[in-house]
C-alpha cells in the first residue's frame, strides 16, 4: 500500500511537471518524439513516434480552433476594458476562462493518449529529458534576466 501512494503521488508529479513544461513546448511546435536526441534518448521506436505524430495530428484542428477562440475572447475582453465597460468586461472573464479551460482540457487529454503510447520508463525519463532542458535554458540566460514563458521547456 505504501509503494502504490507514493508511487501514484510521484508519477503524478513527475508527470504534472512534464505536463507544464511539454505544454509551453508544444506551443512553440517542438515535437519532441521526431527530435534525434529525445528520440535515441527514449528509445522510441518508429511506431512510438508515428502513432505520436497522429495523436498530435488529429487533436490539432481542435486545438487550433480552440485557440482561436480563446484569442478572440481576449480581445473582446480587452475591447471592454478599453471601452471602459466594467460590467460587460466582468462578464467576459468567465468567457475568456472557459475558453482557456477548454484549451487545457483538449491538450490534457492529447498528453493522455501520448502517455499511453509510451512505457512508464519512456515518461519518466521524457519528464527528466524537459527538466534538464528547462534548467539549461535557464542556466544559459544572462544574470538577471528572466525566462520567456511561452519557450521554456523547448
Amino acid at each position: 500500500m505504501y509503494f502504490r501512494t507514493h508511487g501514484l503521488r510521484l508519477a503524478c508529479l513527475v508527470a504534472a511537471a512534464w505536463l507544464v513544461l511539454w505544454s509551453s513546448a508544444s506551443a512553440q511546435g517542438f515535437k519532441w518524439w521526431q527530435n534525434d536526441r529525445y528520440r535515441a534518448e527514449l528509445g522510441l521506436t518508429a511506431e512510438q513516434s508515428r502513432r505520436l505524430e497522429e495523436i498530435f495530428q488529429s487533436t490539432l484542428p481542435s486545438m487550433r480552433a480552440q485557440k482561436k477562440a480563446f484569442d478572440d475572447a481576449e480581445a473582446e475582453f480587452g475591447r471592454l476594458v478599453e471601452s471602459g465597460n466594467d460590467s460587460a468586461a466582468t462578464a467576459q472573464i468567465q468567457v475568456v476562462e472557459t475558453a482557456r479551460g477548454e484549451m487545457n482540457k483538449t491538450r490534457a487529454l492529447m498528453l493522455l493518449r501520448m502517455r499511453r503510447a509510451l512505457t512508464t520508463d519512456q515518461w519518466v525519463k521524457l519528464g527528466a529529458l524537459h527538466q534538464a532542458d528547462d534548467r539549461e535554458k535557464r542556466q544559459s540566460l544572462p544574470q538577471g534576466a528572466q525566462p520567456n514563458p511561452g519557450t521554456q521547456g523547448k
